[in-house]
Formats: structure tokens, C-alpha cells, sequence
């Protein structure tokens, strides 16, 4: 069998206003320390990725911009590598999920405990359509 390829390609981001401000209006949340995920359906997403991916690390936490970079990559690539087995975790036929990752921690990360909590982001069941 195949490996997938372990990417995160363009398509996958999440970068349409419209769709990030109908996320925090409309989307579920949940916590998974020290991350908190939020995501909703994206029913006129443009892409064919079946999740867009966006995250967030508070400029109120980390004031210095090289500790929200070290962050955001740390959470990147946790998401390239666990992005399989999350996709995985979606109802068959479900709509597209847009879904947004905000670091809540207050100290940098080990990579371990990033890639513990991005690969439990599927465990939680997800609510999609008209549930």
C-alpha cells in the first residue's frame, strides 16, 4: 500500500475572510490544552481539500514574533503529519469543514505535546450539516 503524501498544500489553507468570521460566529468549539479548535461546514469552499486549515497564536501571550512563528510551526507541521488520520475521522459524505486551530498555552511547546493534542482534534466526533 501507498503512504500518503504527508503535504499541506495551498488548498488546505483557510484564508477567506467571509468564511473565518461565519467559523467564530457559527462554528463548535472545544478545548484539547493547549490548543482550542474550532471549526464549522464550508459548503461554498472553492477547494476540494475535505478540511482548510487556519491557526492563531495570541500576540497578547507571546509578544516576541519569533515565539508566534516557533508556535505556528510547531502546530503545522504537527497538523501535516496527524492530517491524514483526522480526515479520516470525518462522516462519509460529509460537506467541507473549515476549521481553525488557536494555540491557548502560555510558554512554547514541546513538539510532543502539539502533536499529541492536533492528533486528538478527530476524537471528538464531529457535528456537520444540519445537526
Amino acid at each position: 500500500m501507498l503512504k500518503p503524501r504527508l503535504t499541506y498544500t495551498r488548498k488546505e489553507r483557510l484564508k477567506n475572510k467571509t468564511v473565518i468570521s461565519n467559523l467564530f460566529s457559527n462554528g463548535q468549539s472545544y478545548s484539547l490544552y493547549p490548543i482550542r479548535v474550532v471549526y464549522t461546514t464550508n459548503p461554498d469552499a472553492k477547494s476540494d481539500a475535505p478540511i482548510q486549515f487556519a491557526l492563531s497564536v495570541s500576540k497578547k501571550k507571546f509578544k516576541k514574533a519569533v515565539d508566534r512563528n516557533r508556535v505556528r510551526r510547531l502546530i503545522r507541521e504537527a497538523w501535516r503529519l496527524e492530517k491524514e488520520t483526522i480526515i479520516q475521522t470525518l462522516p462519509e459524505n460529509a460537506p467541507p469543514i473549515a476549521l481553525m486551530i488557536i494555540f491557548t498555552g502560555k510558554e512554547i511547546p514541546d513538539f510532543k505535546t502539539i502533536k499529541k493534542s492536533v492528533g486528538r482534534i478527530g476524537s471528538r466526533g464531529w457535528v456537520v450539516g444540519d445537526a
